[in-house]
């Protein structure tokens, strides 16, 4: 395995034993690999200035962010909705969706992710001839 070689490289060098021309080859497509992946992030918006921890987040692009806005909303609601309204715009620019859940959750995605702001409606039932 690469640790081994890399460990008997380490090894055979303090003892100050040649290499023999040995060359230790390192895969470092693995990093990039992982950089790719979709991070779902949460943040917990507790004043106006952690916006720019959000926002930076998703500029990054592969990050879903799940903000949980109940304390800003109980200490100031002004300063709730100019946080949101900066998000918003960032999220228009980055052509990625955001949706509020509940009171106290909101879901930011970047383009390659839409939420689904629809509520499913019951289907109509036929009503009887007697109604």
């Amino acid at each position: 395995m690469v640790f081994d070689k890399i460990k008997k490289s380490f090894s055979s060098a303090l003892n100050e034993e040649d290499l023999n021309g040995e060359y230790i080859e390192i895969d470092l497509g693995q990093e990039e690999k992982e950089s790719n992946k979709v991070l779902v992030k949460l943040f917990v918006l507790k004043n106006y200035e952690e916006v720019n921890d959000i926002l930076n987040a998703l500029r990054e692009g592969y990050t879903i962010a799940i903000i949980d806005i109940k304390v800003l909303r109980q200490k100031d609601s002004i300063e709730l909705k100019r946080a949101i309204s900066k998000i918003k715009k960032t999220t228009d620019a980055l052509e990625g969706s955001i949706a509020g859940f509940g009171e106290n959750l909101v879901i930011v995605t970047p383009s390659f992710a839409k939420i689904q702001k629809e509520d499913s409606k019951p289907k109509d039932e036929p009503r009887s001839r007697f109604e």
